[in-house]
């Protein structure tokens, strides 16, 4: 298997790791970049564009990232919180009266990132053409009871994180979210990086590879842990009820599904462009063309967003889970770099997080969906050759 791209000095055990991936997991597709304080170390892509198809890869190839979307969407109220606008600790009926409805007048903005709101599931689940639609994700979960009492526990909010994230922001700002990235984030860091693919990026053929879904391929045997696998199975879980909340599942490859933005599921970037944003994060990054340099997360942002909020067995996901605001940290369930890194990894493969320590950033996309909701193994092979190549003096 040909791997493009390069790699800095000391980073090679990178470009090894994810030669491998093509030869023992059944990678048909991905790239993976990182960046350590604010440069770019690693940028390689490999296997087709499209997991169906025989085009290659090409440097600016996209895909569709999945829950990995969420730790870019986590970064618009955080950022509307450093410059004021919102208030973590104001109840979200403040800034959206709607939601008050069945007991969730309490319901604080900060529970929301933190996945203790208690709104994991719908009664009655969207299609796909209701959920394209930007208002009915949100007028569903404002009319929804919560199925636990809000604060007392934490579970994953695996697409109603989306449409509560979306309808903050816009009550806040008056734009979506996948408007307020693109302006706010993508175009100061000259991101590729969508939460509503443009239409201009769409026409460009090859742009963004086609998926498949989560089915297990490429000969990779997944052993999850049985109460996992029964949660999965049970059409009346918290977990299968959570993931069915859009019944069903729109096509990922539709472009309509594509030019909408649910900032649960559908971003979409390269691996650069994932990377980078996080590099934005926890340090500056060189916007090229003499623009200078840009941050996003001030210190005390990038504190609020790794400070454990949640932790302990989540009553969606049926495993231990640690989130901070709006971010997975590290721990069992998510591997990253270090205890202090934070980000999100995107069921069945992609990978976005940020260590501040080692300042280190990174990206990683594919078109090859396995059946893992959190630590997949082909991104977790490029996470511990990182932490080879630290460790090594690079």
């Amino acid at each position: 298997m040909v791997v493009n791209g390069t790699v800095a000095e000391g980073f090679e055990p990178v470009r090894d790791a994810f030669a491998r991936n093509f030869a023992a997991l059944g990678e048909r597709g991905a790239a993976v970049a990182v960046y350590r304080d604010g440069r770019k170390v690693v940028d390689l892509w490999g296997g087709t564009r499209d997991v169906d198809g025989g085009a290659p890869w090409e440097r600016g190839t996209a895909q569709v990232m999945r829950s990995a979307t969420k730790g870019v969407a986590a970064a618009v109220p955080l950022l509307l919180h450093q410059r004021g606008e919102l208030d973590l600790d104001a109840p979200v009926g403040h800034h959206w009266p709607e939601f008050k409805a069945r007991g969730k007048e309490k319901v604080l903005v900060r529970q929301v990132l933190n996945h203790r709101a208690g709104l994991p599931v719908l009664d009655r689940p969207l299609t796909p053409q209701e959920a394209l639609d930007p208002a009915r994700g949100p007028e569903a979960v404002a009319a929804q009871a919560p199925v636990w009492e809000p604060g007392t526990d934490h579970g994953y909010h695996a697409l109603t994180y989306g449409w509560m994230v979306d309808e903050l922001v816009r009550r806040v700002t008056g734009r979506g979210t996948g408007e307020w990235i693109a302006s706010e984030i993508a175009a100061p860091l000259g991101l590729d990086l969508w939460l509503g693919l443009p239409r201009e990026e769409a026409a460009r053929a090859g742009r963004v590879g086609r998926v498949e879904g989560p089915e297990p391929a490429g000969g990779l045997r997944l052993r999850p842990k049985r109460a996992v696998t029964d949660a999965y199975e049970d059409p009346d879980s918290l977990t299968r009820r959570a993931f069915a909340a859009i019944t069903p599942f729109p096509d990922q490859n539709d472009p309509a599904y594509r030019a909408a933005a649910l900032p649960a599921t559908n971003g979409i970037a390269t691996a650069d462009g994932l990377a980078r944003f996080y590099a934005a994060l926890v340090g500056e990054v060189e916007t090229g063309g003499g623009a200078g340099r840009v941050r996003l997360f001030d210190p005390e942002t990038v504190a609020l967003a790794r400070a454990e909020e949640s932790a302990g067995a989540d009553r969606v996901l049926v495993v231990n889970t640690r989130f901070g605001l709006g971010y997975m940290l590290h721990g069992s369930a998510s591997p990253f770099l270090s205890p202090g890194s934070f980000g999100h990894p995107g069921r069945g493969g992609s990978l976005g997080f940020a260590d501040p320590e080692s300042g280190i950033a990174f990206g990683y996309v594919t078109n090859g969906f396995r059946k893992t909701v959190t630590a997949d193994p082909r991104a977790q092979a490029l996470v511990r050759a990182v932490r080879e190549a630290l460790s090594g003096g690079a």
